[in-house]
């Protein structure tokens, strides 16, 4: 009877021994966490996201350790810039961890020594840059500060994601100082800006006036070439009637060359004798002597269109 029950006992407690073992030797971890496992109290290996597999009541999990990215609290550093300023430079720091077992066994306040490290670093950088660059670069000096502190955590087991400057805040007497500056600086670019524009306008100035010479010169040597040609045209002209005379008084045209110059005389008093202004003309005796050899000149002329 006893045997009996002793047989049913361990029939039901071997297969809960067995769940107990199955159950002890599986561990599941979260994808947002590293398990760090000990072994007889010493670190022996970390287990990843997942199904993992262990020793049943010799291997035991000593840290669940989240290694999502991480954010300092902000905090304020007292800096003194190259050209000797002091301000106060409000800064933040992200950070996630890559080999838990460093960061669990090798330092005891993980924030405190990076907070202090980057007090360090942004001290030592700060110090290199002048007011003006520190409040112009803060992308520049969130990467040298980041990379600086990247150096100082490897041993911690940490990778810096990125830093921060938030905020740049100076006392009020630095910050008047910079207001007489920026209003120096305004009126500087003003007065410049004026100037440049003088001085474009003069230069326009000059060069309207130098195209107006050399279209005026241009003008003037069309207008002189114009003259020049009109002069020489006359010429030809003169030389070709002088030509057509003379071959005319070469061939007997003489009396046609005297009733061209009568021709010429009358016209001439016709006009004198219908203006307005001449009251009394008086003919020259010459004239009158050439205007009786009109009939001459005609009888001349009739005799040479005879055949």
């Amino acid at each position: 009877m006893n045997l009996q029950i002793l047989q049913v006992i361990l029939g039901i407690l071997l297969p809960l021994l067995l769940l107990a073992l199955l159950f002890k030797s599986i561990k599941i971890v979260p994808q947002s966490k590293v398990f760090l496992i000990e072994r007889f109290g010493k670190y022996t290996r970390s287990l990843k996201a997942g199904l993992n597999l262990v020793v049943p009541f010799l291997d035991n999990v000593s840290f669940k350790v989240d290694i999502l990215e991480r954010q300092l609290d902000p905090f304020v550093i007292s800096v003194v810039t190259r050209d000797n300023v002091e301000v106060d430079v409000k800064t933040t720091v992200f950070y996630r961890i890559v080999d838990a077992g460093k960061t669990m066994y090798r330092i005891s306040n993980l924030d405190q020594a990076v907070k202090t490290t980057a007090i360090s670093v942004i001290r030592s950088a700060g110090g290199k840059q002048e007011l003006d660059d520190l409040q112009s670069s803060r992308e520049s000096m969130s990467l040298e500060i980041s990379n600086n502190l990247e150096q100082a955590s490897e041993v911690w087991g940490i990778e810096i994601t990125r830093t921060e400057i938030i905020d740049i805040i100076i006392d009020e007497q630095t910050k008047e100082s910079q207001r007489q500056q920026l209003n120096a600086e305004r009126e500087r670019r003003a007065r410049i800006a004026i100037a440049e524009g003088e001085k474009k306008s003069i230069e326009l100035e000059s060069d309207a006036l130098y195209y107006k010479s050399v279209k005026e010169s241009e003008s003037e040597k069309i207008k002189a070439d114009a003259d020049s040609y009109a002069i020489k045209a006359r010429a030809r002209a003169n030389a070709e009637q002088i030509k057509l005379i003379s071959e005319q008084l070469k061939d007997g045209g003489q009396a046609a060359a005297e009733y061209e110059v009568l021709l010429k005389q009358v016209e001439g008093l016709s006009k004198i004798a219908a203006s307005p202004s001449s009251n009394t003309l008086i003919i020259p005796s010459d004239i009158t002597k050439t205007l009786g050899s009109i009939s001459t000149v005609f009888d001349i002329l009739k005799g040479d269109k005879k055949p």
